[in-house]
């Protein structure tokens, strides 16, 4: 377990922004899902993000809320999420998200475990109750994950503490206050001040994905933060016509890795 923490660690304290890719799990067979896994890895994907299907997924837009859904559909759930966290993290650092109600129903311990063992690096609760903190937090150390956070834009200074106490892996920062799919404009000078704000209330490092939408945002959101993360982009792509998922891929990743413009503006 140890080895895929540092692996993560590694990852996120480079010089460069890296690329994570979020992946709704079990939407396709397995072997579909694997291959998609590898064509994005070969494109550019230096993270992979699994979402683990939820029936109430209240910070998502509706593209990714269908994805969950269809999944649901097929049923078994988990182990469809096993095998593609399985798949993936032999090919790049990988962080499960998720929200409290799967965790709650199968069990913090348990679903700790079995991702663990699975070779995620990290598990992300995005709604995690105050009262569950610690119980998630002692269950994710125990299985050797690390234990990420998703911070609202509208945490108030004295509200921070508590918010990031006990996290590990990195700290989120959502690039838009909208839901997941999000693609008007970003407030870049207000993220880098909460991100001012993230790294000065703790020394992880932070990740920023929801509404960057383009290539082009993304390398302006790239000098803010240690990592940028995919979503909806990929997943329309990956619903409704899969070949041109990499290409999207590849142009997220040349725009991290060529960074265009270094000052953020509204």
């Amino acid at each position: 377990m140890l080895a895929t923490a540092n692996r993560l660690h590694t990852l996120l304290t480079q010089p460069r922004c890296a690329l994570g890719v979020f992946l709704p799990a079990g939407v396709h067979q397995t072997d579909v899902q694997c291959r998609q896994l590898d064509h994005l890895a070969q494109s550019g994907v230096d993270l992979f993000e699994i979402g683990l299907p939820c029936a109430n997924p209240a910070l998502d837009g509706l593209l990714i809320r269908s994805a969950y859904h269809r999944a649901l559909l097929k049923g078994d759930v988990i182990d469809r999420t096993v095998r593609a966290v399985a798949h993936a993290a032999s090919l790049r650092p990988t962080v499960v998200m998720t929200y409290w109600e799967p965790v709650r129903r199968h069990g913090p311990e348990h679903l700790a475990r079995l991702l663990a063992d699975a070779g995620a690096a990290g598990v992300m609760v995005v709604d995690l109750p105050r009262d569950e903190t610690l119980r998630w937090h002692h269950a994710a150390h125990t299985a050797g994950l690390s234990a990420p956070r998703l911070v609202p834009r509208a945490t108030q200074d004295t509200d921070l503490p508590a918010a990031v106490d006990g996290a590990s892996g990195w700290l989120y920062a959502p690039a838009s206050t909208g839901p997941t799919g999000y693609q008007g404009p970003l407030d870049l000078t207000a993220l880098d001040t909460f991100i001012q704000r993230l790294r000065t209330a703790s020394p992880l490092p932070v990740v920023s994905g929801v509404g960057i939408s383009s290539p082009g945002l993304a390398a302006r959101v790239a000098p803010l933060v240690d990592a940028v993360v995919i979503g909806t982009p990929i997943v329309r792509a990956l619903l409704s016509d899969p070949a041109p998922a990499g290409s999207v891929t590849a142009a997220f990743a040349q725009a991290l890795r060529t960074r265009i413009g270094t000052a953020p503006d509204a």
